[in-house]
């Protein structure tokens, strides 16, 4: 092959026929999810959208159909980019795409209620749950690069094409989750502890990076030195750019993931916050109105006409000012 240069990365591509088929199957399907929201009278984020085609699906188009995916048989840094890139960074932009939440509200109530009870159903329940999820990730990363699969699904197409989709599928299962606005995650998952598992995930997800650049083993090495090009830095060199460029990539997509989930409590706080409002305005309303009146038959204990709203709704509002004056 052509020795690789910057011009050359940018401008070579190939065509990855599973990988399109993938992709505008994805993008079709979302494009239909917003034409039906918007027909219905309501309204979808063009932010929301970009994100989906742009970062997501234009991750998915960059690792499987780039340059990247023209040298990832003879170098392995492309091959490593390619499988942060599906890991992370194509999952970051599914995920702020929410298609979880556009599927619910495109569908017919029948159609959605089904997508709820799937989202919600023992098996994802367990692969999505907080901790389990990270550990399959990092778990995927460490089996693709320190058993066969690797070497092999270089030698396999259709096992190279398996490689994307398990990298792909393993990166949603806890992005995903963690941004959709639909309540996948189990109740104590609130936005702190979600925020400190974003955290925790970014820390983890450099592991692979670093054991890729220090382990003193070659990974695929029979390929890589078989077909090694000859304008081409050396195997170990090659794999430690590799490792180093895997450790970069994941540091920077946690950046906007702990971003993206901060955005998403702080608008939760500012909705809490005006729904709080509004009650509070109702509940001052309703005072001038029976200020003066005669007191009506006793229509229950004594208590419950005295006891603030709050004490006696149940409600999420009403729980949180329990919580503030308790903690008075």
């Amino acid at each position: 092959m052509a020795e690789l240069t910057v011009g050359r990365l940018l401008t070579s591509w190939q065509l990855d026929v599973p990988a399109l088929l993938l992709v505008v199957a994805l993008g079709g399907l979302y494009g239909w999810g917003v034409r039906r929201v918007r027909a219905g009278g309501g309204s979808w984020s063009p932010g929301r959208s970009a994100a989906f085609a742009v970062l997501g699906l234009g991750a998915l188009v960059v690792a499987t159909m780039s340059g990247l995916a023209v040298y990832d048989h003879v170098l392995f840094w492309p091959a490593a980019v390619q499988n942060i890139l599906l890991d992370l960074l194509a999952p970051l932009g599914l995920a702020l795409g929410d298609p979880l939440r556009l599927a619910t509200e495109a569908l017919p109530e029948g159609a959605a209620l089904r997508v709820r009870r799937a989202m919600t159903g023992r098996v994802v329940r367990l692969l999505t749950f907080p901790l389990v999820s990270t550990a399959l990730v990092l778990a995927t990363e460490l089996t693709v690069y320190f058993t066969p699969y690797f070497a092999t699904a270089l030698r396999v197409g259709w096992l190279h094409e398996l490689m994307y989709l398990h990298l792909l599928v393993a990166g949603c299962l806890f992005v995903v989750p963690v941004l959709t606005r639909e309540e996948t995650l189990p109740a104590w998952c609130t936005h702190p502890v979600r925020a400190a598992l974003v955290f925790l995930d970014g820390v983890i997800d450099a592991v692979p990076g670093v054991v890729v650049m220090t382990h003193g083993t070659l990974i695929a090495g029979a390929w890589y030195l078989h077909h090694h090009p000859s304008w081409a830095p050396d195997v170990r060199h090659d794999q430690q750019i590799g490792g180093g460029a895997m450790l970069s990539i994941a540091e920077l997509v946690a950046l906007p993931f702990l971003l993206a989930l901060l955005f998403q409590w702080a608008r939760a706080e500012r909705v809490q916050t005006a729904a709080l409002d509004r009650h509070l305005d109702e509940q001052l309303a309703v005072v001038p109105a029976t200020a003066g009146r005669a007191p009506a038959s006793d229509p229950g204990p004594a208590a419950d006409r005295v006891r603030p709203w709050w004490e006696t709704e149940d409600n999420e509002v009403a729980a949180r000012l329990r919580r503030q004056h308790g903690e008075k």
